[in-house]
Order: C-alpha cells, then structure tokens, then sequence
C-alpha cells in the first residue's frame, strides 16, 4: 500500500483503502470540522488509539502509524470514541480483508491488519497490563504461539434468526455491536468446512416448521466427526426431523457431519443423527493423546493453537519423573494429562463435575489412569477447603477463565506452599493475569520469569498468554 496521501472529497470516486469499505469509511458530506490524528497503537478491543489535546481518541478501523480523519462520536472527561472517515496515509500493515462481509459481521475484528501487526499489537496490550496493572516486567519475552489465520474455529455458536418479512432465516455471527444476526453467506474462519455450509444452512431452517423455535446452532469440529447442535425450543415435528437427517446424509461424506439436539440447557445435549459415527475427539500428537469430549463441554477453540500452547506449557513447567505436579481449572485434562504422560502425578480440579469425570474418562482411555486424578472443587467460592485436597506440589499449571485466579493466587504463600517453586500461568485475560501477576510476584515472593502472547483468535483483539513464576525455596 503506498503512503501517499488518499484522501478524498465528498465529490471524489476514488476507491477506499483495503480493509475499509464505503460502509466503514464514512461520508464527510455533512461534517463541519476536519478532524485529524495520527494513530499510535491498538487497544484491547482493535480500535485504533490516538492522543488528541491531552486526551485519549479510540477510532475503530484504524491501524498505527495511518493518519487518519474523523468524526468524534461519544465525548467523556478522559477519552473519546471517533468514527473513521477517511485515511489520509495508510499503514503498511493494511491489508484486504478475506472475508466479503468483514465490515458488518461481528466474528472478526481485525482481518483489515496483517497478522504480524495483530500479534504485536497483542503482545504490547499484555505487556502494558503486566506494567500497569501488575507493576511487574517479565524477565524474557516468550516468542509468540500462532497458526494459521484461518479456518481456526474448531467451536463456534452460530444465532439462527427468522426474519418473517424476508420470509428467510439468517444464520451466522451477531452484527458489529449490534444483537442482529450478521446477513452472511459463508464464514473463511469455521473449521471442518462448515464456513461454506452457511447458505445451506439458511436454506435447511428456513424449510424448517419450527424455523421460527429453533434460536441458535452450536458447532463443535472433531478429527472424524463434526457436530451440529441444534437448540430446539420445543420437540420437532417428524417433518423437520426427516429434513435434518436428509442434511447430515446429503454432507455426511464431504464434512461428517452428525445432528445433536439440545431441548434445554447444555446437559441436555444428545445425538440426533446419524448415530454409526465416530466420538469427538481432538488430539495432542506430541503427548501422543486423544481426548473425547461432547460439543457442548469447554475444549479450546482453535486445535493447531492448542498444540503449540500445550507444548510451551509443558515446556515450561518441565514436569519430571515421579514430580507432583497440580493443575487448577483443569478441564477435561488439556495439560492435566500431557503433564502425567511426562511421568509426573499429577492432581487436577475443576468445578465442574461433568468435566472432571470426563477428565478421568479421558485418562484411562489414555492408559493415565495411575498418574492422573481429577475431583471437582469451586475454585472461586471454595478455594481453601479445594486447597488443602491438593498435596505438596513443587509445580503448578494455572489455567482460570476470564475472572482469573486472585484467591487461589493469595493461597500460595511461601508458608502455606513451601515446596511449591514454578507456576505456570495460561490466562485468557491479561488485565486479570496481570492482577494475579502482583499477588505473585510482590507478595508472595514469585519472579515472572517469561511470558508471552498466544493467538488463539486471529483477527480478533482476544488476548491469550501464557507466564511463567518462579521462587526460591
């Protein structure tokens, strides 16, 4: 992209730059005032940051260093949100987005900047949280984890919506900061080819009687099979019932397809059909491992990430031969059991029952049954009595959901874990990592020694890292 100058007037034809469309790039008709800044970095959310007469400026769709005009949107005492008008120097890093419906659908946020500015930009956001919020710096910088951009999503829900004066039903990601269903036609981020699937699948529900009772369809894509969970409000008539196993036959050999139907709550789940179909299972080849799971229980979204960051982890941590070793929000065992495949005892917990169980399933069918333990415990509202469960551990792995783990944190005192000298942090959420980073480090005498950043989502702002503590005893 040349960075000369590509601004326009109201009256100028000249096409937009890659990754703004005339939908993103508003009219500057009407605008009184040109309003211009240049852009120094993303935020959390993608947005690009920019510092107007000492306040902060967030314009969505901009990218660092582009000089930018736009229209001031929402005004408060120390920042500003702004709609992007016209780039008048584009970044380098702007690309064309893949997807034609980039500029409305909300699964994506970032496609306009190529994945090396994405990672970086993630990596300074975890960095800075770390800084601010933790008031710590890591001691290295861990390369960052990323994969293929696309078709990543191995676990998606999809909202089906019925639009009775179209007289179709829409099927796809949420508008743009909007609870409307996107208008798509197929999705280059879905794995298992079911991104080409969107029309079809429009066609299918709106064939259906119950097209208007059906409000959402979950995905989840195994090694042999790919699940399609479809929520029914109420029992569907024989008619639709035929019409999803004419589906599933018709796509059965192209994408393994098999219906689940799911009456309530995600429990409820069950296979519809066909019913001679393999389990779901997703596989950690390195730990020379497959973990079945049902597509309604947590599993990471995107399988090629999740092997790179189990290895890291694993890495990491260094489990040894005989080490007791513990895994907190473990899951069905994603590092639980490559950590016992090292050889180490290893204790997991997770508030979950179903998923502890599936947990211990998953080490059995894994011969892991003798170094592998899981028992369900609420590590947020009953974390001292889940605590004292846990024997003398020398290392532990961390892996919270987006609340993060500050209880569990302030537990590891040198008192309370004497032997405990390595954690391994896996966050999903670096304001909170950076928040359990200060317990840690500043009072409960841990170094960050590492941390880095992992591209789970690509082409979103979700940051993913991972960190690694550590204290003398």
């Amino acid at each position: 992209m040349s960075s000369k100058s590509i601004a326009m007037s109201s009256s100028e034809t000249t096409d937009n730059p890659p990754g703004i469309s005339g939908a993103a790039v508003e009219s500057r008709t009407n605008a009184p005032t040109q309003h211009v800044a240049t852009i120094e970095s993303l935020d959390h959310e993608g947005r690009g940051v920019a510092h107007v007469d000492g306040k902060v400026l967030f314009i969505e769709g901009a990218l660092p260093s582009e000089r930018v005009e736009y229209r001031p949107a929402r005004k408060k005492k120390h920042f500003e949100t702004a709609a992007l008008l016209n780039i008048q120097r584009a970044s380098s890093d702007r690309i064309s987005p893949k997807c034609g419906h980039f500029e409305i659908c909300g699964g994506c946020a970032l496609q306009h900047a190529n994945l090396s500015l994405q990672v970086a930009s993630k990596q300074r956001v975890l960095e800075d949280n770390l800084r601010r919020i933790g008031k710590v710096k890591p001691e290295r910088i861990l390369p960052p984890i990323y994969a293929s951009p696309w078709e990543y999503r191995h676990r998606a829900r999809l909202s089906v919506h019925y639009v009775a004066k179209k007289g179709g039903v829409l099927v796809g990601f949420r508008e743009r900061k909007s609870s409307f269903v996107a208008d798509m036609h197929r999705c280059e981020v879905l794995a298992g080819g079911v991104g080409q699937l969107i029309d079809p699948l429009r066609e299918l529900m709106s064939a259906l009687d119950a097209k208007d009772r059906v409000p959402q369809i979950e995905l989840a894509v195994g090694e042999r099979v790919t699940a399609l969970v479809l929520r029914n409000l109420e029992p569907l008539s024989p008619g639709d019932e035929a019409k999803l196993c004419a589906f599933a036959d018709r796509y059965r050999a192209s994408h393994r397809l098999q219906w689940w139907l799911q009456p309530k709550g995600p429990e409820t789940a069950y296979p519809f059909y066909p019913h001679d179909v393999s389990e779901l299972t997703y596989l950690l080849p390195e730990f020379q491992l497959e973990l079945l799971f049902r597509p309604t229980e947590f599993t990471q979204v995107n399988h090629r990430v999740n092997r790179l960051m189990v290895e890291r982890a694993i890495d990491l941590l260094a489990p040894q031969p005989g080490e007791h070793v513990a895994d907190l929000f473990c899951g069905l065992g994603n590092f639980t059991l490559p950590i016992a495949r090292r050889g180490a005892k290893v204790i997991g917990i997770e508030g979950s029952q179903s998923l502890a169980d599936r947990g211990m399933e998953n080490a059995r069918r894994n011969g892991l049954g003798s170094l592998a333990s899981f028992f369900p415990a609420d590590l947020y509202t009953d974390q001292e009595s889940a605590m004292q469960r846990v024997p003398p551990v020398t290392k532990m792995l961390i892996d919270p959901p987006r609340d993060g783990a500050i209880e569990v944190c302030k537990l590891l005192t040198r008192e309370a874990r004497p032997t405990l000298h390595r954690v391994v942090y896996v966050s999903c959420s670096p304001s909170t990592l950076a928040r359990d980073a200060d317990v840690l480090v500043n009072l409960n005498g841990f170094r960050l020694i590492a941390a880095g950043v992992v591209n789970m989502f690509p082409h979103t702002a979700h940051v993913e890292s991972i960190a690694v503590f550590e204290r003398d005893n």
